[in-house]
């Protein structure tokens, strides 16, 4: 296990890179024409939306996060397509991907990638996971490890931030808040454009996730946004309460990268040296001044970590 210290520059990236907070310059997801590049797909009888770019033989694949959508990797995608065939999905019950028929759970959303993968004609790809998403790939990398050929981990969860009983207890309030968190996050999402030019809702809607919200551009704050609102997140949310996978890291067999930030609240820090501790071919790398959306918040900084990585 390599550890690589508190720091928010990497070999591959430029000082101005690596202390840049959000994208400089336009961005190139800007410039893609994204309805081209959508495809709906059925996974045992389950409609996902995916979004598919790029060519290359080392195929990876973004999985979003709890509350989450596909464009969580805007700044990733068609960056990293130049070189590679990049493949990011909704989840069933986020973005434009319905409702699964059956309970949501983390073994579930890894089996449906197991399928759509196989129907992609993917044998093995890097798998890119956000929080939820993190887990959801470290799933995968154990019970279909022939799927994996690298894991990339971004704050992702499954160890003691879900776990505690103060969590659990707190389940029948979830749900009676659902209805109305429900539908003040859908006007939020249906007014995205609006409520991310206004500094103090842009604030109020992205402060937990993100260090600075204001300095974020204002587009890319949107399209954060409008993936909220859907019907998926308090299901998600129970398959993620109980559901430890610390003791099963071990079992995880190829190079894993962990990334976080170190002013992440949703998941704290500390997390990091866990998995990187339990994991076995793993190193972590820790950018200061950074909230929980990394790849974000530092893309090209991420983006050059991820291209180094994916090139040992």
């Amino acid at each position: 296990m390599a550890t690589t210290p508190l720091s928010g520059y990497d070999r591959a990236g430029s000082a101005q890179q690596a202390l840049a907070y959000g994208p400089t310059g336009r961005s190139p997801w800007l410039e893609v024409d994204w309805r081209r590049h959508q495809r709906w797909l059925s996974v045992d009888g389950q409609a996902v939306n995916t979004i598919e770019l790029g060519e290359g033989r080392q195929p990876i694949v973004f999985v979003h996060g709890l509350s989450g959508s596909w464009p969580n990797w805007l700044e990733q995608l068609p960056v990293l397509a130049r070189d590679h065939r990049v493949l990011a999905l909704d989840l069933p019950g986020f973005g434009h991907s319905p409702m699964p028929a059956s309970e949501i759970s983390i073994p579930g959303y890894a089996r449906l990638l197991d399928g759509l993968l196989a129907q992609r004609g993917i044998d093995a790809a890097v798998v890119v996971g956000s929080s939820m998403g993190g887990l959801i790939g470290a799933e995968l990398a154990i019970s279909f490890p022939q799927r994996v050929e690298r894991l990339v981990l971004v704050s992702a969860v499954g160890l003691s931030t879900y776990n505690e009983p103060r969590a659990t207890r707190a389940i029948p309030a979830l749900r009676r808040l659902e209805r109305i968190l429900a539908g003040t996050t859908a006007w939020v999402a249906s007014h995205a454009d609006a409520a991310t030019r206004r500094p103090r809702l842009r604030d109020a809607t992205l402060s937990v996730v993100v260090r600075h919200p204001g300095r974020l551009p204002a587009a890319l704050a949107a399209e954060q946004v409008r993936g909220g609102g859907t019907p998926g997140f308090l299901r998600a949310l129970q398959a993620l309460l109980g559901y430890d996978i610390r003791a099963r890291l071990p079992e995880i067999a190829c190079p894993t990268l962990i990334v976080w930030g170190d002013r992440d609240l949703l998941i704290s820090v500390r997390d990091a040296d866990v998995f990187a501790e339990l994991i076995p071919d793993s190193r972590k790398v820790i950018y200061e001044d950074t909230g929980h959306l990394a790849m974000l918040e530092r893309p090209q900084a991420f983006n050059a970590l991820l291209k180094e990585f994916l090139a040992e």
